[in-house]
């Protein structure tokens, strides 16, 4: 299997479901992969997995909020199977109670072995589920190392993050 076919990005795309409801846009991500690990190899593995949008399940994805359509978009991701998930700024524009909820839901997956690459500018939010940590300043790696190692270095924690 190609790398091509076995890592999902994730990004967000305001109003792509806008007419369908919660159960049918999971459902077209298909019911191989991810969803087929989990307990019943359906969209109730997404629903398993975001406990939030089982309840949504017949309303229409334009009407869904920003944490909402983070989270089934991110559960359609999930049905492709991928060895890596991507995640680009997931909790930008989310209310706290959201990436609150979004966050314990990353960290669910983590557990149970899904390799994730977020891109966050949220730090605090990013450190919580990050084993290593990458700083870039306009295109240029400005720190790399362990997330222990970030949290030692005052000068790079002060300069890039404003900690």
């Amino acid at each position: 299997m190609t790398v091509r076919k076995r890592v999902r990005a994730h990004g967000r795309v305001q109003g792509v479901f806008f007419r369908d409801s919660v159960r049918r846009a999971a459902r077209a991500a298909g019911v191989a992969g991810w969803a087929a690990n989990r307990a019943d190899g359906t969209v109730e593995a997404v629903f398993e997995a975001f406990p939030a949008l089982a309840g949504l399940a017949a309303r229409k994805g334009g009407y869904l909020s920003g944490g909402e359509q983070q989270m089934l978009t991110i559960g359609r991701t999930l049905m492709g199977n991928p060895d890596l998930l991507l995640l680009d700024e997931p909790s930008e524009g989310l209310a706290p109670l959201i990436v609150r909820d979004l966050g314990r839901q990353i960290g669910r997956l983590k557990e149970q072995g899904l390799t994730i690459l977020l891109c966050e500018q949220n730090a605090k939010f990013a450190a919580k589920f990050s084993d290593r940590a990458y700083i870039l300043e306009k295109g240029h790696v400005r720190f790399s190392g362990s997330i222990a190692a970030l949290h030692e270095n005052e000068d790079v924690r002060r300069q890039y993050l404003g900690l």
